[in-house]
């Protein structure tokens, strides 16, 4: 006799798509490049301050957290508890980028509008989740993983900024 199942399909668990097997491989790559930058920068830490380290190490570990999350079995504890930990992440890593202003003569940058929209985007990632929205949840984490890691991550390398400096000398 089969089952049927009362929670709505939006709301299963689905499968890994595509989507995310492609959305995962750029926090691994950004990841492996921060570490490769942080080991081959050694000389450029005395002259970082606490808070770019405090941003650093969150967003070091959203981004480990990312291709996990991604991949693996959605809807479950330990899922959920990922997700807190990945939403928390991300928002204080927002939050604290609001307060590094190295660039742009001590003002803001349009990178900043990332920081911004993770500060909004963040908490309807947790409040889609909890209404068991699946698609608007899945879709929010992929723009977040999207704007707030991928295209953030990749600009804190060229120019000149940080960890391009430490990286490629």
């Amino acid at each position: 006799m089969a089952t049927v199942s009362t929670v709505p399909a939006a709301a299963r668990p689905t499968a890994v798509g595509l989507a995310d097997r492609l959305l995962a491989i750029g926090p691994t790559i950004i990841l492996s490049a921060t570490i490769a930058a942080l080991m081959r920068g050694s000389a450029f830490w005395p002259r970082i301050t606490l808070n770019i380290w405090l941003h650093i190490a969150l967003i070091v570990v959203a981004m480990a957290l990312t291709p996990l999350m991604l991949l693996r079995k959605r809807g479950d504890r330990l899922h959920r508890r990922l997700g807190y930990v990945w939403v928390s992440a991300m928002l204080l890593t927002a939050l604290v980028s609001l307060d590094i202003r190295v660039i742009n003569r001590g003002g803001f940058s349009p990178i900043h509008i990332l920081s911004i929209w993770t500060v909004i985007q963040a908490p309807l990632i947790v409040i889609r989740a909890r209404q068991h929205d699946a698609v608007r949840h899945r879709r929010a984490v992929h723009g977040m993983v999207l704007g707030a890691l991928l295209i953030a991550g990749f600009f804190t390398f060229p120019f000149n900024r940080l960890l391009g400096s430490m990286l490629f000398g």
